[in-house]
């Protein structure tokens, strides 16, 4: 099925996670409409990379020169010694420029009000928003903005919008790690880990894999499966709403959030591309296998639909490929007027930051905003003083290749991995 393009419609907004500046960047270069991150206090995501002050001036200024806008999430839950520093970093937030905070305590949300009335509310998941009732109490208190719980189904998120009408923005989560507990409210890492979900610590032990002992058989593990009469697994399926985005337009949905503050960029830059093209009409069974090639549990589509699947039989993470490089410069060598004068086709010099090892003879598939995934032949690497080489092999250091096609700074290159997770090995021959 293709999604109906854009311009026919409400405009959906596209708004992708961004853990550290590499991500947003990558966020901002593949499409997305908005960021949502979090600073050094206040947010979900404390495994994440984060932004130190300096580093949110520097998000904010470069999301708004792209015309994008950030979120800084505020949503753990807070405590009274606490609202005393949030009153002085919301009020600094405000002065840098930030577009919106995400909430999910009311504390804190009265706290926003008094000390900047003219920064936008977006309530968090984690408030659990499942009723038009709950969300205009939300919009009574100040807030502009609801992100509804993750449980509810396309039938209710119509009904929803139908009674809060278009006063509202309603945002929902289409892709990524899906939490076991509701809207993410955990206690497992808490008990398990003495490490607070609710307030950025949460370790994920629904991810890990588990079995039942029975007392007195130690020695005997029974494996936790799912049967006709339901599911009593602790880890998810990953949400994916690719396929189902005029779904989720019919509904009145206005934001589209992806998950995955604690992902890398290379996760950020190919998920976002695919929803980007797809909402701009691009048809998106040729973005599925984009999905393939990141790190991700099986797909689903969450409760959009009804009740939805799990999973017992794939404990692991999967992906077939990976980054190897990121383009940091494009120059033409043979310039492209005096190519086609001469019957042949002009050729770019890329200079590319490496990431993980590639040889001479690869091809590499090469993902750029608003273009098919096109593949580029190693046919000569070298390092920038000119050294030819074989194999691309120092992270991080850069290397010269060529291509019969430009690109673009923040452009990628990324190759496929073998059945075992390692980079598959090629002969220079």
């Amino acid at each position: 099925m293709k999604i109906l393009p854009e311009e026919s419609a409400t405009r959906m907004e596209l708004l992708a996670p961004a853990g550290g500046f590499e991500q947003l960047e990558y966020a901002i270069h593949f499409g997305a409409d908005a960021v949502y991150l979090a600073g050094q206090r206040f947010g979900l995501r404390q495994n994440a990379n984060n932004f130190s002050p300096d580093e949110l001036v520097r998000a904010v200024e470069m999301a708004h020169t792209a015309d994008r806008q950030v979120f800084v999430t505020l949503n753990a839950l807070m405590h009274p010694d606490e609202l005393g520093p949030l009153r002085e970093y919301v009020a600094w937030l405000d002065g840098i420029g930030v577009d919106a905070v995400i909430v999910s305590d009311l504390g804190a949300l009265r706290v926003i009000r008094e000390t900047a009335p003219d920064i936008a509310i977006h309530v968090s998941t984690q408030a659990s928003v499942t009723n038009a009732q709950s969300a205009l109490q939300w919009q009574e208190l100040g807030a502009s903005r609801v992100v509804l719980a993750r449980e509810l189904t396309l039938t209710e998120i119509t009904a929803i919008r139908e009674e809060v009408g278009d006063s509202l923005e309603l945002e929902v989560f289409v892709h990524g790690a899906m939490c076991v507990a509701y809207s993410g409210r955990c206690l497992i890492s808490n008990y398990l880990n003495d490490r607070d979900a609710n307030r950025g610590n949460c370790t994920q032990p629904c991810r890990w894999e588990y079995s039942l002992v029975e007392r007195t058989r130690p020695d005997k593990q029974i494996p936790i499966e799912e049967d006709a009469h339901g599911t009593f697994l602790l880890s998810s399926q990953d949400i994916m709403m690719l396929e189902h985005l005029d779904d989720l337009r019919a509904a009145g949905v206005d934001s589209l959030k992806i998950e995955g503050r604690a992902k890398k960029a290379y996760y950020v830059a190919t998920v976002v591309n695919a929803y980007r093209q797809v909402l701009d009409g691009a048809d998106p069974s040729q973005f599925l296998s984009e999905m393939e090639r990141v790190s991700h549990r099986p797909y689903h589509t969450g409760f959009f639909y009804g009740a939805p699947d799990q999973t017992y039989d794939q404990i692991e993470y999967t992906q077939t490929h990976d980054l190897v490089g990121r383009v940091l410069g494009c120059e033409e060598e043979v310039p492209e007027e005096v190519s086609k004068a001469n019957g042949g086709e002009a050729t770019w010099r890329i200079t590319i930051q490496q990431r993980n090892r590639f040889w001479v003879g690869d091809e590499l598939e090469v993902l750029s905003p608003g273009q098919p995934v096109r593949v580029l032949k190693v046919g000569d690497l070298r390092t920038p003083w000119g050294e030819t080489v074989d194999c691309a092999n120092r992270a991080m250091d850069t290397y010269v290749v060529h291509s019969p096609f430009a690109l673009q700074p923040l452009d990628i290159l990324r190759r496929e991995r073998d059945t075992r997770g390692d980079m598959l090995s090629h002969s220079t021959a």
